[in-house]
């Protein structure tokens, strides 16, 4: 480990550098997409592995529907009962054929709308959860800035080409739907295959086979997803896909091809990146310092898509609290007293804060000493000289 003291403000650097792991050799090269806009995204880190035009903004169509199931799970009205309006019965384009005046679950109707996209079904979801069709435009435009689709606009919970003001980015509907994968309920939703409802004016269950030909058919690694399209923004698709605990999320705008486009995407990624724990979660053993020796440890682990290249151009900065005479009384001690900086190729791609105190038992208790020893031997050229 090396230490550089710097008399900056009461604090001491500790830098730690970590060069066993992230060029950005980027999967760009192998893949020549279809689509207009098209954007490739590591869901647990955000890292853009591939884009074209994924800032443009262009109609979406029916991959809006993502907002407009995502508002509806979250509105903790998934159990209550809906009774289908006019105006919702009168909804054209794609549809799940409901009847005015017809009662169907919440949760139903965001099955629907994922599975089929039913346009009635947005508009029946509209109105239970905005009260209205405006106010809920209005809850996800207020989702949309909370997430950061700073380049987003909605207008209609169903992305019908009725109006000029409907718009997002492939880029922003990535960043919609790595918020809505957080959510289990989501998941579950874009995820299935078929769905059965009870028809409450029929002898008859609704079937509603999901329209994402990646999940059910093309791509094994599919998670799932949400199809899209209208005359004026063609093709639209969205997908999930996991391999080898890899999660990604594909977005193409105006794809012709973007069955073939996305998995040209997914199959380039895994095999060029594989999620690395550059920093493990866990007590850091490896410290001089009394004040700090067995008591510093980081909370949650940073883990980042790499390609083996890239894994010679990581490096840890870490900066600690100098240590103060008021803390002998060990009650004095912040609990947050540093911050882990994480660069690939000089460029900062995350932090962790350092705490103080007890590490609880679920953490990992990994010494980083014999790791540094190999890092370091590795990068004096020890071990390949034998």
């Amino acid at each position: 480990m090396r230490f550089l003291y710097k008399g900056l403000s009461g604090l001491f650097i500790i830098i730690l550098l970590l060069s066993f792991l992230a060029p950005v050799q980027s999967a760009n090269a192998n893949v020549a997409v279809s689509a207009h806009s098209a954007i490739l995204m590591d869901e647990e880190s955000g890292r853009v592995i591939y884009e074209v035009n994924a800032h443009e903004k262009n109609r979406i169509a029916s991959i809006t529907k993502i907002m407009t199931a995502i508002l509806a799970i979250e509105s903790g009205k998934m159990g209550e009962t809906v009774k289908i309006s006019s105006n919702a019965f009168g909804t054209e384009g794609s549809s799940l054929y409901l009847k005015e005046g017809e009662k169907i679950k919440l949760e139903d109707l965001v099955y629907g709308l994922m599975l089929r996209s039913g346009n009635d079904a947005a508009v029946a979801i509209s109105e239970k959860v905005g009260g209205s069709l405006d106010g809920f435009v209005w809850m996800m435009n207020q989702k949309a800035e909370e997430i950061g689709m700073k380049n987003t606009n909605f207008s209609n919970p169903h992305g019908l080409d009725n109006t000029n003001n409907h718009y997002s980015t492939a880029y922003d509907m990535a960043l919609l739907t790595r918020y809505a994968m957080q959510n289990k309920t989501y998941v579950k939703i874009a995820g299935t295959k078929v769905h059965r409802v009870p028809n409450s004016t029929e002898q008859w269950d609704y079937v509603w086979k999901n329209k994402n030909r990646l999940l059910t058919q093309l791509y094994e690694y599919c998670t799932g997803g949400k199809t899209g399209f209208t005359k004026l923004a063609k093709r639209t698709l969205v997908t999930t896909a996991t391999k080898n605990q890899h999660d990604l999320i594909a977005v193409t705008l105006n794809g012709p091809d973007d069955w073939n486009d996305h998995i040209q995407m997914y199959e380039s990624a895994f095999k060029e990146y594989k999620p690395t724990e550059i920093l493990p979660e866990g007590l850091v053993k490896d410290m001089k310092n009394k004040t700090y020796r067995g008591h510093v440890y980081i909370k949650k682990d940073f883990s980042y898509p790499l390609t083996k290249e890239e894994r010679k151009l990581v490096n840890v900065k870490m900066k600690l609290l100098k240590p103060q005479k008021a803390w002998k009384d060990k009650r004095k001690i912040p609990e947050v007293i540093g911050k882990a900086s994480i660069y690939l190729d000089g460029k900062k791609i995350g932090s962790r804060s350092i705490f103080y105190g007890e590490t609880k038992e679920s953490f990992k208790h990994q010494s980083f000493q014999s790791t540094w020893a190999e890092l370091f031997e590795a990068v004096l050229g020890i071990k390949s000289n034998g």
